[in-house]
């Protein structure tokens, strides 16, 4: 990155953070009910070590939010995070799969395949990965965090009444956005894990961290690649690099959007470094940042002070977490994580408006103006069209809960609308003598 242009950055952080930090520290707390759960589970498998996870993800919090410049997420690669759940997978396994992972993105990156993959998927498509992702997100929660829950069980802390105060307050917040939702759940949930915790004589304790390096034995490579490195190549690639540059563009556009590559080099540097240590495999995923814009978050300070606070306690605290983060409410988080969703849905919502940016073009107004946006008038049939394919993304992604199978099934759908288009081309081009045949 050229000096002038880390200047620019680190000054609209500093200024941002300056002018707004409490919205900017309520704001890097937002993908905290996607972090946790997933990091708590691996963790008490001893899949992943808690203490390398945080410091080598408030290392990277920190990195791209000073590079970035955007409340750009870190967080777990979920494809291989529910397979090492389920299996039970040993620190060499994911370590493994994180790493061949990395490998594959940066290549792609590289040799320039992630930007032209990127340059080639239709607008409707990558909105439709962005809602379906918001939808299992709110589904997930829904499912996983929430359903379990009774009406005073199961404890005082956590229930469905904790649960539907924290929507209550969410829905509050839509309309006062000022009000820092995310750091006021986080600080109630934390004092509630706190009591929990000593309730039960198990509070955190002072733990220094003890780095240690993980090499995958040749099974562990095998296990770990083939296993869960495969299928999250397709979710890494649509949803935390080509989805999230969109959508960075979408939330922030007065701000630099990173490029496609940069953030290609960023994932895969992340775990190319952090699994050798038994870091827990990570990425960013639009849902980070759709959450973390939702609750405040405007700059890469955000996510810098996310880093420094996660570092601190790693440092300091490390495995004596788990025991804490475990009694953490999931009524607020799972509440956390539909905010998530939400505004991830809301994307959509522009498909067929001027701010779309395949619909978006510079055109000489009637102002003369020539930086003024305007699209190109849409059919009916075309706006039908478009939502087709989004909705067929969706529909799929979420049905199969495959990324992959949602972006293929959209993509069909698009070819299928744009075939008679060719074959009319194709004609014309045979009568024209244009196109000759054997």
């Amino acid at each position: 990155m050229p000096l002038q242009s880390l200047r620019q950055t680190t000054s609209y952080n500093l200024n941002t953070f300056r002018r707004n930090y409490v919205s900017e520290i309520s704001g890097s707390l937002g993908d905290l009910g996607t972090f946790l759960p997933i990091a708590i589970a691996l963790a008490v498998n001893d899949t992943v070590s808690l203490s390398s996870t945080l410091i080598f993800s408030g290392i990277f919090n920190i990195l791209t939010g000073l590079f970035f410049g955007i409340p750009l997420p870190v967080q777990p690669m979920k494809a291989i995070a529910a397979v090492a759940i389920a299996r039970s997978f040993t620190n060499g396994a994911i370590a493994a799969a994180g790493i061949f992972v990395a490998a594959c993105i940066f290549i792609f990156s590289v040799t320039g395949i992630l930007r032209w993959f990127a340059n080639v998927i239709p607008i409707p498509v990558i909105k439709g990965i962005q809602v379906g992702a918001g939808l299992s997100l709110i589904i997930a929660s829904c499912g996983n965090m929430l359903s379990s829950l009774g009406w005073v069980h199961p404890s005082w802390a956590d229930n469905r009444i904790w649960a539907i105060a924290a929507f209550i307050f969410l829905v509050i917040t839509n309309v006062y956005r000022k009000v820092p939702y995310a750091l006021v759940v986080f600080i109630v949930g934390l004092v509630f894990a706190i009591i929990r915790s000593a309730v039960a004589s198990k509070l955190p304790s002072i733990e220094f961290w003890h780095p240690f390096v993980v090499v995958p034995s040749p099974h562990e490579w095998s296990v770990g690649a083939l296993d869960a490195g495969i299928g999250q190549i397709p979710l890494t690639t649509l949803n935390s690099i080509v989805a999230v540059v969109h959508l960075a563009a979408d939330l922030l556009p007065n701000v630099h959007t990173p490029s496609i590559t940069s953030i290609g080099l960023s994932v895969a540097g992340m775990n190319l470094l952090g699994c050798w240590f038994g870091a827990m495999p990570v990425c960013h995923g639009s849902g980070g940042l759709a959450a973390q814009y939702r609750f405040g978050a405007r700059s890469g300070a955000s996510v810098v002070f996310l880093g420094l606070f996660k570092l601190v306690i790693g440092v300091f605290f490390g495995e004596s977490l788990v025991g804490l983060l475990k009694r953490f409410p999931s009524s607020m988080l799972g509440v956390m994580v539909i905010a998530a969703g939400l505004e991830l849905l809301s994307v959509g919502e522009s498909l067929n408006t001027t701010a779309a940016r395949d619909l978006v073009k510079l055109h000489n107004g009637l102002t003369g103006d020539p930086g003024e946006h305007v699209g190109p008038m849409l059919s009916e049939e075309d706006r039908k069209r478009r939502w087709t394919v989004m909705m067929v993304t969706v529909g799929l992604l979420v049905g199969f809960k495959n990324d992959a199978i949602g972006f293929l099934a959209g993509m069909l759908c698009h070819w299928t609308y744009e075939l008679p288009g060719l074959i009319h081309k194709f004609r014309e081009g045979r009568a024209e003598g244009r196109v000759h045949l054997p």
